[in-house]
């Protein structure tokens, strides 16, 4: 008989690779740790299952090219500098932000 497992809470299961030294960042405010030598985006996708929602609709995106070209990853740092997390590589305490307070505006129309 087989059992059924809930998904991960992340959409990146790390399988290898897990000797590397560990990095602490931020993300959406809470202290997290990632692998040195990881992009932004393989460090947020191993804690969430999506790297942010469209400009456009509430749709969930995870990145689509991987190569920094289609603009899918976005995120902001605190100060508010968009970075493209499949080509920014993870620094020591960097602070991310996946969450916008303005984004739950334009999904419900109040922004314009």
């Amino acid at each position: 008989m087989s059992t059924v497992t809930p998904l991960s809470p992340a959409q990146f299961v790390r399988v290898a690779e897990t000797a590397r030294a560990s990095v602490s960042f931020v993300l959406d405010g809470v202290e997290v740790k990632a692998l040195a030598g990881d992009t932004l985006l393989t460090a947020i996708l191993t804690h969430q299952r999506h790297v942010r929602r469209s400009e456009f609709s509430a749709e969930p995106r995870a990145g689509f090219c991987l190569i920094g070209a289609c603009q899918d990853c976005w995120v902001r740092s605190e100060d508010g500098t968009r970075l493209r997390a499949c080509s920014t590589p993870l620094r020591e305490g960097m602070r991310v932000l996946t969450r916008i307070d303005s984004d739950a505006e334009v999904f419900e129309g109040g922004a314009q």
